[in-house]
């Protein structure tokens, strides 16, 4: 699909209206243009049930912007967002907002994947000593854990496990846990109706605005709706993450820890099975021929090493299916017991078939690690599944600060049904921010480029006075200029090793002479507005990994055209979030730097530039330090 951006619709006078009475609520209220052409363009794609792919700068307010609409509208709608940040932003700020001074009666509700709720029936045979584990003591260890999670589950009425309010560990998450491959649904389990997933189901089913993450939304995508409830509007927040996330939500995934965790759901059956020491078997070869494979596609049909161990793996799991069903029981908690093991056995089964059966369209692959290696087979394009599950079931809006101009086409949003709209951020990039590339570096494949990139940071955060985002595309990178970097400068410089993520925005927080180095988990989801981040530094295009096995398969799909129309894109987005940290307020001022001649010099270069904030621009290291230089003084 070409990229046609569709010019501001006309004023909706009950949309604008609307959205000025929100709005003035706000602690620093203004009117942003960009805000309202996108609110009507929202409200006009729901009236007309098209779709509506939106690009809005930073600052834009966008959430706002598409909730209001779809309130106003009436039409039960999903909201998924790519973050943790931004559905409590969703669900803690602006829906609450909207219902106290909009005038619209509605409700809203936050749903999560079933495993991040306790399972009764799992915690009542724990308690119960149905199911032993280790360190069950009661007064101490994992035992200990589980106790105090009974005791506040009796009092809590949504159980969910973010939300405990006391340590707790993640192999306590993971016993009194269960997920959708081991339910055997709320109508075979004895606590069914007691079930904290089924309560947040039930909730969804009658609000009206049903808040979830992107994740949960692929699920329900490749389940075909089994998931979330129906409903006639999906807005997707961060739409750029859409592909990668449905892409593994459908994907086929075979590992020895899958088998492993369904062996323990057998032991919690069997005193003694034969199956056991079979399926512990199969389980160790799996890893020995997976794991010389990690990070690489594999051929169509598998190796044989690989098809000889799942063909060897399903024979055992049909042999568990007939033990399974001779089970005949009177207790309830060996009847749940034996449901699930039934639930994974089915799961696995129809996994091994698609894997032995052949994958036309897909690619197969191995990720993970030495001691945790998985076979994926993954589609090459999203786009079908997307067709059949989604874009012909409902009207979907779809946003981002950043949307990579083939995302219609790559996730096959049908043409004459979809519309697409830009725009603006307020904030005045060309005046506030100020882009240097050095174009006098060397190719960052040379090895020379890490030490040229430190020399260049260390110029670059003295004239900043600290202040500074330092981004790296690889944890070697990230150490070698932390270590440099703490001799030379005389600013506090935290890495992405020393804490969490939480913690390290709040230290680097605390003092405008601190300066943050860390990797791609910090290209997106962190605010930081004002005085205390005036320089950004990137130290190479993030293009993924040319060793990546899915994206590999895909450029190779387009043959010529792949690395522009599968890696340019994606490294063009992934550098627009980075670069996105900087101006946060219309106050905000800066200078992102970006230590990679390629930006100036490759023929790929002004695609990328294009899609990035109208900055300035400059090749020259000592305007940049001028630029950084004033806003200290300011």
């Amino acid at each position: 699909m070409p990229m046609n951006w569709m010019p501001p619709l006309p004023s909706s006078k009950e949309t604008i209206e609307a959205l000025q009475r929100i709005t003035a609520q706000l602690a620093e209220p203004e009117e942003r243009q960009g805000q309202i052409e996108m609110a009507c363009a929202v409200a006009d794609a729901i009236d007309r049930d098209t779709n509506l792919v939106v690009q809005a700068g930073t600052g834009t307010g966008k959430s706002l912007a598409y909730l209001l609409p779809a309130v106003l509208a009436g039409k039960k709608t999903v909201v998924a967002t790519a973050t943790k940040a931004l559905q409590d932003q969703l669900a803690m700020h602006d829906l609450p907002m909207l219902q106290r001074h909009l005038g619209h009666d509605f409700d809203f509700c936050v749903v999560k994947g079933r495993g991040n709720y306790v399972c009764v029936q799992q915690l009542q045979e724990l308690t119960e000593g149905q199911i032993t584990i280790d360190l069950a003591d009661t007064k101490s260890g994992l035992g200990a854990e589980i106790e105090k999670i009974r005791k506040w589950s009796q009092s809590d009425e949504i159980g969910d496990l973010a939300l405990i309010d006391f340590p707790i560990s993640d192999a306590a998450k993971a016993a009194v846990s269960v997920g959708a491959d081991e339910c055997p649904g709320a109508s075979k389990c004895a606590s069914g109706g007691r079930c904290f997933a089924e309560f947040a189901r039930a909730r969804a089913e009658a609000a009206d605005i049903v808040v979830v993450n992107t994740h949960l939304y692929g699920l329900d995508v490749a389940t075909e709706g089994k998931v979330l409830p129906e409903h006639q509007l999906v807005i997707f927040d961060e739409a750029h993450t859409l592909e990668g996330t449905i892409s593994d939500t459908v994907s086929v995934n075979i590992g020895p820890g899958r088998i492993n965790q369904f062996a323990g759901s057998l032991r919690r059956l069997f005193m003694e099975s034969p199956n056991d020491l079979k399926l512990a078997n199969i389980a160790a070869s799996l890893k020995l021929v997976l794991t010389p494979l990690l990070s690489e596609r594999l051929s169509h049909p598998l190796p044989n090493s690989i098809a000889e161990s799942l063909s060897e793996l399903r024979i055992v799991v049909n042999d568990v299916i007939t033990e399974l069903k001779k089970i005949e029981s009177e207790n309830t908690d060996v009847v749940q017991r034996k449901l699930r093991a039934q639930t994974m056995a089915g799961h696995l089964a129809t996994d091994i078939d698609v894997a032995l059966a052949g994958f036309t369209g897909s690619v197969a692959f191995v990720e993970g690690k030495p001691d945790w290696p998985v076979l994926v087979i993954s589609p090459l394009d999203v786009s079908g599944v997307l067709n059949q599950s989604l874009w012909s079931a409902r009207s979907a809006i779809l946003t981002s600060a950043t949307i990579p101009a083939t995302l219609p086409t790559t996730l096959g949003l049908p043409e004459d049904k979809t519309q697409m709209l830009s725009v603006e951020s307020p904030f005045d990039y060309e005046k506030n921010a100020l882009m240097y590339c050095a174009a006098h570096l060397p190719n960052p494949n040379d090895p020379s480029h890490a030490g040229h990139v430190v020399d260049e940071l260390e110029q670059l955060i003295l004239a900043a006075g600290g202040r500074t985002l330092a981004l790296f595309t690889s944890y070697a990178r990230l150490d070698h200029a932390v270590t440099e970097l703490r001799q030379r400068l005389p600013f506090k410089i935290l890495s992405q090793r020393d804490m969490s993520k939480m913690a390290l925005v709040a230290e680097f927080e605390k003092s405008e002479e601190t300066c943050l180095f860390a990797t791609s988990g910090f290209f997106q989801g962190i605010d930081i507005p004002g005085r205390t981040l005036s320089l950004v530094t990137i130290d190479r295009i993030p293009f993924p990994s040319p060793k990546d096995p899915l994206l590999s398969a895909r450029s190779d799909a387009h043959g010529a055209d792949g690395f522009k129309l599968v890696y340019v894109p994606i490294a063009t987005t992934y550098l627009a979030q980075a670069i996105g940290r900087l101006i946060r307020t219309r106050n905000d001022r800066g200078v992102v730097a970006v230590f990679d001649p390629r930006l100036t010099k490759a023929n790929y270069a002004w695609s990328i530039v294009n899609g990035l904030p109208p900055m300035g621009r400059t090749r020259n290291r000592d305007e940049a330090e001028n630029f950084l230089r004033a806003i200290s003084a300011s």
